[in-house]
């Protein structure tokens, strides 16, 4: 049976705007009806629900298909895995749960590169010349529907075999070795057979489902970096942009101090995009992910009126981001943890292979402003180098990450979780899969300084030694 709540309940269990001015004569409003609309009912879901029982089932499945490389995630960490790893000539696959590659940057919206794009590797430099090719990028800025085909066309020219519409469900060891990862998709429950696992899945779904060690949010709550949603208006003449958000329905914003953080940006022609903070959810978490993405949609319209309504602005609604927005969400123990200690003294390490020049874009995790963990003077940092160490998993033997969930603080993952730096990684922890799969050795007995040669060759700067300032 699904339980029900109001939004009054809703509110309160899901921590939502407690920093906001106007949460309070919300509630007070709310204290006083005697029952609720329907149109304001959301399943229940921030507070994870409790067992009601437990089974066990055991089932044969068949062991479809067998690689050299696994990649787990299509985002641009796991496409640069894979793309890495294939330029050896070494067999690869990758399993992506949407219909396209490219994560955040495509399904979730985020149509801009954070950091410098100059010199991130050969995976990189193809993905900007070939957006370059189809019209499709200014500065830092590309339109995200064509990226999602440029990796597509990217992944298939290597003869990489790519699974979309795929979810990871389990991993199958033995001696502390992944030998098969358990997928599910349209054809059922099938296993893929491998030699080395990558977890690109941003929240550490591989190293969770084998028990390694992982960590998330601050040490003193566990509260994650904020999402945030991406949506979509074009611009219409003004006869046509009347409200959109119906009389009675959510609590439409109609004064500026109440808006939640609001970022807006040129989306082609007669287009914007509009990205808004929301905090205080889980993205490891089933029921409180789906929360977020209800509260999100909400949150969209509300702000979508002040837009609509109050600056008066001729924009239709157009459409929103499949996907909500993670910056952070499992990270996975390494060998090293990497810190925000480690970014602000410009690191460099003997096992370097790859770069990060993104400032500490650590958003509160506990408002909806644009306020920052740190005061906004220790935000800036000089260019630093991330450690091969950061990118294998503690507890395994042959598993490797990049992106969102590798080995870091959450400071420091506020700058290395961006776009450039998870290719960065990918294309390094790719190499090194390659290796050892060729080699016969495990993944810590591959050279980092083979790899960071590889990195180097193929068009990758690893220098920190220069005076060019952090992006951001």
């Amino acid at each position: 049976m699904i339980k029900y709540i109001n939004r009054r309940d809703y509110l309160k269990t899901a921590g939502m705007f407690f920093a906001t001015t106007n949460i309070l004569p919300i509630l007070a409003a709310e204290e006083k009806e005697l029952k609720q609309s329907e149109k304001d009912i959301i399943p229940s879901g921030p507070e994870p629900s409790k067992p009601i029982d437990s089974l066990e089932w055991n089932r044969t499945i068949p062991v479809k298909y067998n690689a050299d490389v696994v990649v787990i995630g299509g985002g641009i960490a796991g496409v640069s895995a894979a793309a890495a790893a294939a330029k050896f000539g070494v067999k690869v696959i990758l399993i992506e749960r949407f219909a396209v590659t490219g994560g955040m940057l495509t399904t979730g919206g985020v149509a801009s590169f954070c950091g410098s794009i100059d010199k991130q590797g050969e995976v990189f430099d193809e993905i900007l010349s070939e957006l370059t090719v189809w019209k499709a990028i200014k500065k830092n800025i590309f339109d995200h529907e064509i990226l999602a085909i440029v990796l597509q066309e990217l992944l298939l020219r290597r003869g990489i075999k790519l699974l979309l519409h795929t979810r990871f469900v389990d991993v199958v060891q033995k001696d502390g070795r992944i030998t098969e990862c358990v997928l599910a998709g349209k054809s059922g429950v099938e296993a893929v057979r491998g030699k080395v696992f990558i977890d690109c899945t941003g929240e550490g779904d591989v190293a969770r489902a084998a028990k390694y060690t992982t960590i998330k949010g601050r040490p003193e709550d566990g509260l994650q970096l904020p999402m945030s949603l991406m949506y979509f208006v074009r611009h219409v003449e003004s006869n046509d942009a009347e409200s959109q958000l119906p009389e009675g329905w959510f609590h439409p914003i109609k004064q500026k101090e109440n808006l939640p953080m609001t970022s807006i940006w040129s989306n082609g022609p007669r287009s914007n995009a509009i990205k808004i903070k929301i905090p205080m959810f889980d993205s490891t978490d089933t029921e409180s992910l789906t929360a977020a993405e209800i509260q999100a949609r909400r949150r969209m319209m509300e702000v979508h009126y002040y837009h609509q309504v109050v600056e008066k602005r001729p924009w239709k609604y157009d459409h929103c981001s499949p996907i909500i927005g993670i910056r952070e969400g499992c990270r996975i123990v390494g060998d090293y943890v990497l810190t925000v200690d480690d970014l602000r003294a410009g690191r460099k390490f003997n096992d370097a292979v790859a770069r990060g020049t993104y400032y500490l874009d650590g958003h509160k995790p506990d408002d909806d402003k644009r306020t920052y963990i740190l005061d906004k003077s220790q935000l800036k940092i000089p260019p630093y180098q991330i450690p091969l160490r950061s990118l294998i998993a503690k507890d395994g033997k042959n598993l490797l990450m990049a992106g969102r969930c590798f080995s870091a603080d959450q400071l420091a993952l506020s700058s290395a979780r961006v776009s450039t730096s998870s290719s960065m990684m990918g294309q390094a922890v790719g190499i090194t899969a390659a290796l050892a799969t060729i080699s016969g050795q495990g993944v810590r007995e591959i050279s980092a300084t083979e790899v960071r040669k590889i990195v180097e060759e193929r068009g990758g700067s690893l220098d920190v030694t220069s005076n060019e300032k952090v992006w951001g």
